[in-house]
């Protein structure tokens, strides 16, 4: 397994990263078993029914077509595939990335050992023995109302590096944000090469590389498709959302730049061979699926946007998408059937 390292030490500061774009989206990689993805079947633009989308209230599931780019709905699934992390350009440069191809572990030096998570964020992880009374503290140190402050007319969050972040329509990432400790897991992608949305904080990329080891165990064709997504790159989906569409549906679908759980580096989406690796709703229904919502928690997940949270969450039922919380905050968030908005409300902290 590759040795982690934060992607802002591999790159000298400053320095754009189109190239790596350019010669991440060129492969054809072969996928770890050695079959390739069904065509017309990944991540995140041209949207096909009414199936729901990342930070999308009522929008329809998205596709990523093979060689199209961010001009669809602007939801949550955009093509993201323009950039790497921190890059400065808006381009939206077409991608040759493949629905057919896959990435299985990546040469990236930014790889992460799932041994290592190394995280600074003490307070949320330190309830590892899921006790009460660990998890009442961090409950009431991250909840919702003591963790945002009004700045420049909208509400944004205090500590965005934590892992108990809760970003929302309501509760905007600092403008520019950029996760600190960014890798590219070592599981297997929808697509080849490394791309910006392949990367993942490195404690929720070494979660996330025990999650597909167990799947992958139980005999299960797991597949990454979408995780972070920088500020500047919303801020491009957006736009050109609210040129070909108008504002009033852009904003029905697609969520506002500095609101994208994607943006945190804790939320990836992840999909199936029996929807062909897509993001649709039908994914709950597939064994990926269901293995998916029964064993996530194990590994520090949760469903993020659940089946009947939308009226709390802001948004529909997506079972690919899942946010890294860690082990014992997850499992006692699913255990108590709750959104992680309600779950982090003060009324309900103590009930």
């Amino acid at each position: 397994m590759n040795k982690s390292t934060s992607w802002k030490w591999a790159v000298p500061a400053g320095i754009l990263m189109s190239g790596m774009i350019f010669a991440g989206c060129a492969g054809n990689a072969q996928n770890d078993r050695g079959a390739a993805a069904q065509q017309g079947s990944t991540a995140e633009s041209t949207q096909t029914g009414n199936t729901g989308s990342t930070d999308t209230t009522g929008s329809t599931g998205a596709t990523d077509n093979t060689g199209t780019t961010d001009n669809t709905n602007g939801s949550e699934q955009a093509t993201d595939n323009s950039q790497t992390p921190g890059s400065q350009s808006d381009s939206s440069a077409s991608s040759s990335e493949s629905s057919g191809q896959t990435s299985t572990g990546n040469n990236d030096s930014t790889s992460s050992e799932s041994a290592n998570t190394d995280s600074s964020d003490t307070t949320n992880t330190s309830a590892t023995s899921g006790d009460a009374s660990s998890l009442l503290q961090i409950r009431e140190k991250s909840s919702l109302q003591s963790t945002i402050s009004e700045k420049g007319g909208k509400m944004v969050v205090n500590d965005p590096e934590s892992i108990t972040v809760i970003v929302n329509k309501k509760r905007s990432l600092p403008d520019g944000y950029i996760p600190p400790d960014l890798v590219v897991p070592n599981v297997a992608f929808s697509y080849s090469g490394v791309l910006e949305k392949s990367h993942m904080r490195k404690e929720a990329a070494a979660a996330l590389e025990q999650l597909f080891a167990a799947s992958k165990k139980d005999g299960l064709d797991l597949r990454a498709v979408s995780g972070y997504r920088s500020y500047k790159r919303q801020v491009a989906i957006y736009k050109n959302n609210v040129a070909t569409k108008g504002q009033e549906y852009t904003d029905r679908v697609s969520a506002r730049p500095g609101t994208s759980e994607h943006q945190t580096g804790l939320a990836i989406d992840v999909s199936g061979p029996g929807i062909g690796y897509g993001l649709e709703q039908s994914f709950g229904a597939t064994k990926e699926g269901k293995w998916l919502k029964e064993h996530a928690p194990e590994y520090g997940f949760v469903i993020r946007y659940t089946e009947n949270g939308e009226s709390s969450t802001g948004y529909t039922w997506e079972p690919w998408h899942i946010r890294y919380i860690g082990k014992a905050l997850a499992e006692d968030v699913t255990s108590k059937g709750m959104t992680l908005e309600q779950y982090f409300d003060e009324k309900n902290i103590k009930s």
